[in-house]
C-alpha cells in the first residue's frame, strides 16, 4: 500500500518506529497497516453507540484535537519543554459503516501515526480506531501483447482461454506457444455452462472502473459509481464522488506522482501506465460470448456494476469501506442508493496489514455478508501469508489463490490457512516455473484497452495475478445463484456458497505443505452442480456413520469429509462439535443430505460448534472443510435421547 507523502517534521509522542506485518491488531486500533516510509493525515474512528461522538461531527473532532494535544504535549515534554504546534483536525464525512473519517492538517509519520492512534483509543466512547491507508489493485503481470489490434471473435476463446477448460489433462498449445501444456490448472467453466450462464445475478467489481468494450455488457456502467473522494486519486479536477463507473485511468508517469513530490513512485513502486486493471477483471467474469467478438467471460448473461474505488496510486481504505456497503445494497451519506445491488462483490485488491474483526473493512464486508452478498478477494501476489494482507484476511471473505495451467500454485501468490481455494490465474512462466521466458499459457486472457493515460481503442490483452484467479471464483458465484434461481431453489448464503466451491474443488498436480492455498481449484460446474443438488459423481465424498456421543478422528488434505448421525423423534439438544489436532477446519451441518443448511462461525482454531436445539427427526449430515491439510481433530455428535 502507499499512502501520498513521506514522513513529517516532529515526532508527536515515543511509540515504537516498528510497524510490521505480523502486528497483531488491538482490541480498539489497527496499527499493523502503518508503515515507517508512509505519511497519514486520515483517521477512522468508530465510536461506541450512545456516545455524543457518534451522533455529533463536532464532538467526533473535538475528540480526535484533544488526543493531538496529549500526543503533542508528551513529545514537548521529552524534548526537555521544547513545545511544537500541534496539527489541527478537521471532519471529512460519515462512512456507510456509521464510522467517521477525521482528517489532520499535515501528513504525520508512522510513529506519529501510532502515537495518535493509541491516543484516540484511549477514549472510553471509541469502539476502534485506524488509520485511512492507500489499497491497490493486486499488481499482476501483463502479457506481451498478442491478440492486436485485429478484428476478433470468440474463435480466440479457443486459442487463449485455457483457463476456462476442463483440467483433465489435454495438452494445448495456447496462443503464440511452440510447445503444448498439459491443461491441470482449468476452472471447468466451458462444461458449466450447459448448466447456466449467469442470467438474472449482479456482480459488483470494485476497482479502477470499466471502459467502453464493445465484448462487455456496459447497461450498468452509468449506474455504477466513482466512489474515489480525492481529487489527486480519482484524476478530476475537484474533490468528490461523482456517478458512473467509468475507469479515468490510474497512470503514475507523471512527475506529481513521484515520493519526492508527495506521491507514491519510488524505487520500489515504479511508474506505470494506467493498467485497464478493472476492465480485464469484469471481462473474465461476463464478457460477452457467442456473439462473434473478441473472448469469453464465465457467467457472460450476468450484470457487472462497476463501482470504482482505485485511481492514481491506489484507492483509500475509506472509499473501498463505503463501495462495499453501497454495491451490496446499503446506505452511504452523499451518495443515491444502489438500484441494482450484488448478489457478488469481486475485490481484486489489497494492501499490507492485518484486517482485525473491528477494522472497517471488516464492518463493510459483514454488512455486505448479512445482506446476502458473497464477497471474493484476492490473495495478493507478494509469495507471503495472506494473513498480513487485508481484505484477504478479514472475516467472512472467499480469499482467492491463484494457479497455472499446470495445477500448481503460481510463484508470486500469497498462501496460507486465511486462502479459501484457488483458481487460475496464470503461471507467467513454462510449467509454471518461477523463472524463464513469459508464455501466453502462463496468462488470464480478457478484455482491455489500449490507451497509455486516458482509454482509448478496446482490445484483448493477458494477466497473471490472484486479481485474475478471483474474477473465476466470482464468475463461478454467479453461475451458482442463477442456476439455483432458475431451479426455483432457495438462494444459498455466502457460507453455504463458500463450502460448496471447497467442496466441490479439483486437487491440485503438486502442493506445498508450507504454503497452502486452500481446498483445490475451483470446479465452476462441480460447484454448479452441487448447488442444484446434483450427484457431482466420483468427487463426492463418502459418508461416516457416527454414534451418539463418540468421538472420531478426522484428518484429511483440504478435501470435505461427511459424517452422519440418525437422530430420533424427540431428541433434544443436538451438538455438533470438532476441536484439538493440526490445521484450521470449519463445520456445516444439514438435516435429510450432505449439505450447508447451518454453518458454524468459523474460527482461527479447529474448536468449531453448531447446536441445534430442537432437531427435526432424520438423519444429520456433518461436513468438515479446511483451507489445507488438517490431522487428528476430535469429530463428535451428541444429543439428548428422547
Amino acid at each position: 500500500m502507499f499512502a501520498r507523502s513521506l514522513v513529517a517534521s516532529f515526532v508527536l509522542a515515543t511509540a515504537p518506529a516498528v510497524f510490521a506485518a505480523g502486528a497483531a491488531p488491538h482490541a480498539t486500533y489497527n496499527v499493523s497497516t502503518l508503515r515507517a516510509s508512509s505519511g497519514y493525515d486520515r483517521f477512522i474512528v468508530t465510536y461506541r453507540d450512545g456516545t455524543t461522538q457518534r451522533s455529533d461531527h463536532a464532538a467526533a473532532t473535538q475528540a480526535v484535537s484533544a488526543a493531538l494535544s496529549r500526543a503533542a504535549g508528551t513529545t514537548a515534554s521529552l524534548r526537555a519543554g521544547k513545545a511544537a504546534a500541534a496539527p489541527v483536525a478537521s471532519y471529512a464525512r460519515k462512512l456507510g459503516t456509521g464510522a467517521d473519517l477525521v482528517r489532520v492538517s499535515r501528513k504525520l509519520s508512522a510513529t506519529e501515526a501510532q502515537a495518535l492512534i493509541r491516543q484516540i483509543a484511549t477514549d472510553p466512547s471509541v469502539a476502534h480506531v485506524q488509520a485511512d491507508v492507500m489499497m491497490q489493485k493486486v499488481r499482476d503481470i501483463p502479457a506481451a501483447a498478442a491478440v492486436s489490434p485485429v478484428v476478433v471473435n470468440d474463435q480466440y476463446y479457443a486459442r487463449y482461454q485455457w483457463h476456462f477448460r476442463a483440467p483433465d489433462g489435454t495438452a494445448e498449445k495456447i496462443g503464440s506457444d511452440a510447445n503444448s501444456y498439459a491443461n491441470k490448472g482449468g476452472s471447468n467453466v466451458a462444461n458449466a455452462w450447459n448448466l447456466s450462464d449467469g442470467t438474472g445475478v449482479t456482480v459488483a467489481v470494485l476497482d479502477t472502473g470499466i471502459t467502453n468494450h464493445p465484448d462487455i455488457d456496459l447497461s450498468l456502467a452509468d449506474a455504477g459509481y466513482d466512489f474515489i473522494s480525492d481529487a489527486y486519486v480519482s484524476g478530476r479536477a475537484t474533490d468528490g464522488r461523482v456517478s458512473g463507473g467509468w475507469d479515468l485511468g490510474d497512470w503514475t508517469t507523471d512527475d506529481k506522482y513521484l515520493a519526492t513530490n508527495g506521491g507514491c513512485v519510488d524505487a520500489n513502486n515504479p511508474a506505470e501506465d494506467s493498467s485497464w486493471h478493472g476492465t480485464h477483471v469484469s471481462g473474465n467474469i461476463a464478457e460477452l460470448t457467442n456473439n462473434t467478438t473478441g473472448m469469453a467471460g464465465i457467467a457472460y448473461k450476468a450484470k457487472v456494476l462497476p463501482v470504482r474505488v482505485l485511481g492514481h496510486c491506489g484507492g483509500y481504505s475509506s472509499d473501498i469501506a463505503d463501495g462495499i456497503v453501497w454495491a451490496s445494497g446499503g446506505h452511504v451519506d452523499g451518495v443515491p442508493d444502489n438500484t441494482h445491488p450484488a448478489q457478488v462483490i469481486n475485490m481484486s485488491l489489497g494492501g499490507e496489514g492485518k484486517c482485525s474483526d473491528d477494522d472497517v473493512t471488516a464492518d463493510a464486508i459483514t454488512a455486505a455478508i448479512s445482506r446476502g452478498t458473497t464477497v471474493v478477494v484476492a490473495a495478493g501476489n507478494e509469495d507471503d501469508d495472506t494473513a498480513n494482507y487485508s481484505p484477504s484476511s478479514c472475516p467472512g471473505v472467499i480469499a482467492v489463490a491463484s494457479n497455472g495451467i499446470t495445477g500448481k500454485r503460481a510463484f508470486y501468490s500469497n498462501y496460507g490457512t486465511g486462502v479459501t481455494i484457488s483458481a487460475p490465474g496464470g503461471g507467467v512462466y513454462p510449467n509454471d516455473a518461477s523463472s524463464g521466458t513469459p508464455v501466453s499459457a502462463g496468462f488470464s486472457w480478457s478484455a482491455i484497452n489500449d490507451g497509455t493515460h486516458e482509454p482509448t481503442t478496446a482490445d484483448y490483452g493477458g494477466m497473471a495475478g490472484t486479481s485474475q484467479a478471483t474474477p473465476h471464483v466470482a464468475g463461478t458465484v454467479a453461475l451458482m445463484l442463477a442456476a439455483t434461481k432458475g431451479a426455483s431453489l432457495p438462494t444459498p448464503t455466502p457460507a453455504q456458497i463458500k463450502a460448496l466451491l471447497t467442496s466441490t474443488a479439483h486437487s491440485f498436480s503438486s502442493t506445498e505443505a508450507s504454503k497452502p492455498i486452500g481446498a483445490g481449484i475451483v470446479d465452476a460446474y462441480a460447484a454448479v452442480n452441487k448447488a442444484l443438488g446434483n450427484d457431482t459423481g466420483p468427487g463426492e465424498p463418502d459418508v461416516t456413520a457416527l454414534t451418539n456421543g463418540t468421538s472420531v478422528k478426522a484428518s484429511g488434505d483440504g478435501s470435505a469429509k461427511v459424517y452422519s448421525i440418525d437422530v430420533p423423534a424427540g431428541a433434544r439438544t443436538l451438538v455438533f462439535t470438532t476441536s484439538g489436532g493440526s490445521g484450521d477446519v470449519s463445520i456445516a451441518v444439514k438435516n435429510g443430505s450432505a449439505g450447508t443448511e447451518t454453518v458454524s462461525a468459523k474460527k482461527a482454531t479447529n474448536n468449531e460448534t453448531v447446536t441445534v436445539a430442537r432437531p427435526a427427526a432424520g438423519t444429520w449430515y456433518l461436513t468438515v472443510t479446511s483451507p489445507a491439510s488438517y490431522a487428528n481433530v476430535n469429530v463428535l455428535v451428541r444429543f439428548t435421547a428422547p
